[in-house]
């Protein structure tokens, strides 16, 4: 069953060509996206429940053997994310349907969304750097496209910051590969484990290294390599703010983590000393950029970079905890944060607008989406016994444990500044009184006279499950976090990774 491999990259795929071809017809267009996107949850459920019960899944394209052929591989770690981003795929599909209008749909939407999520799961099951490179243009080319439809100045402005910026990465990245391949003569990730090994300049190695940490921290919004972020994410429709914020950070940190756990480890004293330092302040500059802002989505972004650098101080730390950590942090704010950008969505929809100044008067009008924000907010604020408590639980007692106090206290008091943003936020849009002016205004949908049940179905009902999603992880932690200690198992120990790969044969 070593196929189930290819199918989350084939699935989406497939979908974007039937799409495609459905432009016409958006209606019929509609339902085959959510059709495959839940042909895609089950595909990567399967592929996780597999992992899960056998171990690695591999498999060798056109049965070259690696290291000289395509390798995919999923082990828990790229299983659990690949599961993660079909979750979220099927939400930001299901909101869609009430908010991306018919021009957007008519344009290609919906493919090019299919193929950010199948480029998404190419990078997290790709085992060489070359083809990680070429699903990195693959999510760029995508998320551009999305980024700037619509063709608003706003959004071509973000987009255009975007996409040079991330451009700028790429040129990083290709330059390392191109070095890392000339001293080791292999650019399959397993193999490298050992080639690097073999390298007598350890310092030309080890810088290197710190090009590929500049493209991936680019990629995954780290400190001081943010700014793009924050004047990119809050210009497209809500269903892509959504997919870009849940995602796209995230597999950045999937490199960094993936490529400092399994080949650049030989001088970890200082590379993951720069990590530790760069993780901190991600964590702070974040956090602090919340502050300045008053419009949803502004916040929310500048949390993206907040709560990535928890994800990076757990790489850092390198121990078992630290990067089980780090998996369960991911898997929580991949989910958290996707859901607050679509509550974000649901608040504009009601009260008009993304600006708190503009709105208010949430709580009394409209009690669900009330709770649903509650709920998300203070789970990435970290609230016991909610699912952020447990991941920056595990990232602060792997901090103390590994006596890296400063770390580890940076950690608490950005939870107590993310707790303040969050307030801010409940405190604006839900608490206070609705401005007359706004509240008399607000627009409706412009299907509400013919379908609003159906309408706010689309709207709520992904976020319900998200929220579902969230308290399961933390009113019952140990399945999740058993799954993370997995993964953190595999990357402490690269062996298992590489015999999975190479077959013992190295």
């Amino acid at each position: 069953m070593n196929w189930l491999v290819v199918l989350p990259v084939i699935v989406p795929f497939a979908m974007a060509a039937i799409t495609l071809c459905l432009r016409n017809h958006l209606r019929l267009q509609g339902r085959a996206a959510i059709f495959g996107a839940l042909v895609h949850l089950v595909v990567c459920m399967t592929l996780l429940t597999r992992v899960a019960k056998t171990g690695i899944v591999t498999i060798q394209i056109g049965s070259w053997p690696a290291p000289f052929g395509i390798t995919l591989a999923a082990d828990h770690f790229s299983a659990i994310l690949v599961a993660v981003t079909a979750i979220l795929g099927l939400a930001v599909t299901a909101y869609s349907r009430a908010e991306i209008r018919a021009g957007m749909l008519a344009v290609g939407y919906q493919p090019l969304l299919h193929i950010l999520i199948g480029g998404v799961c190419g990078a997290f099951l790709t085992g060489d750097l070359f083809n990680l490179y070429v699903w990195f243009e693959v999510m760029l080319m995508a998320s551009f496209g999305l980024l700037v439809m619509g063709g608003e100045k706003d959004q071509l402005d973000g987009g255009v910051k975007y996409v040079m910026i991330n451009l700028f990465a790429t040129l990083l990245f290709i330059s390392g590969i191109g070095l890392l391949y000339g001293m080791t003569g292999t650019l399959n990730m397993a193999d490298l484990h050992f080639a690097v090994q073999q390298v007598e300049h350890k310092g030309l190695l080890t810088a290197v290294a710190a090009l590929f940490m500049t493209a991936f921290g680019i990629k995954a919004g780290i400190f001081p390599l943010f700014f793009w972020l924050p004047v990119s994410y809050h210009t497209p429709p809500v269903a892509v703010s959504t997919i870009m914020a849940g995602l796209l950070t995230k597999v950045g940190v999937y490199a960094l983590i993936r490529m400092f756990t399994l080949v650049f480890i030989f001088d970890i004293a200082y590379t993951h000393g720069i990590l530790l330092a760069a993780g901190v302040l991600t964590m702070i500059v974040g956090v602090l950029g919340t502050a300045a802002f008053y419009e949803i989505r502004r916040i929310l972004s500048f949390h993206i970079i907040s709560q990535v650098g928890y994800m990076i101080l757990g790489l850092a730390l390198f121990t078992p905890l630290a990067l089980t950590g780090a998996v369960f942090f991911l898997v929580h704010n991949m989910i958290v944060k996707a859901n607050l950008f679509l509550i974000s969505g649901v608040c504009r929809q009601k009260a008009g607008s993304f600006e708190l100044a503009r709105i208010g008067g949430l709580y009394k009008n409209h009690g669900l989406i009330t709770i649903l924000f509650f709920i998300s907010a203070f789970s990435l604020a970290g609230f016991p016994p909610l699912s952020g408590f447990w991941a920056k639980f595990l990232v602060i007692r792997a901090g103390l444990e590994a006596k890296a106090y400063v770390a580890a206290a940076a950690a608490i008091v950005v939870g107590l500044l993310t707790t303040y943003s969050m307030t801010k936020i409940w405190a604006e849009a839900f608490w206070k009184p609705a401005p007359a002016a706004e509240s008399e205004s607000a627009p409706e949908p412009e299907n509400a006279a013919q379908g609003r049940e159906r309408y706010d179905f689309w709207l709520y009902a992904p976020i319900v499950v998200l929220v579902i999603l969230t308290l399961a992880m933390g009113l019952a932690p140990a399945p999740f976090v058993n799954l993370a200690g997995s993964a953190a198992h595999e990357l402490m120990n690269p062996g298992i990774y590489v015999d999975a790969v190479l077959g013992g044969g190295r």
